[in-house]
């Protein structure tokens, strides 16, 4: 028993590690959401930083539309990121969690 113990601390760490990689790796995956008219288009990180907002001139005539087309356009990019952050450390996850009796409600 104690055996499988250290075992399964042994792949709870190896786990972490790799969740901490894949953390580091979504750093470096760039989504992509322009506006329906493609005046407005956001790059940000799966990790959900911003790395650049592309505004176009007629917009900054009109500060309320202005606001809105970056409300969408902001959302849509931060879903679509939270999407691919999600999915990605949830498989990491999964196959790290060791096999224990009654947990298998995260399989």
């Amino acid at each position: 028993m104690f055996g499988d113990m250290m075992n399964m601390m042994g792949k709870l760490k190896e786990t972490q590690k790799k969740v901490e990689e894949t953390k580091k790796r979504l750093d470096t995956v760039l989504i992509d959401e322009k506006s329906n008219d493609e005046k407005v288009k956001i790059t940000l990180t799966a990790n959900r930083t911003i790395k650049s907002i592309e505004i176009d001139k007629t917009l900054l005539e009109d500060k309320e539309q202005l606001e809105d087309y970056l409300i969408l356009t902001l959302n849509k990019a931060i879903e679509k990121a939270t999407k691919v952050n999600e999915t990605e450390l949830a498989a990491v996850a999964k196959e790290g969690i060791p096999n224990i009796p009654g947990m298998d409600m995260f399989k």
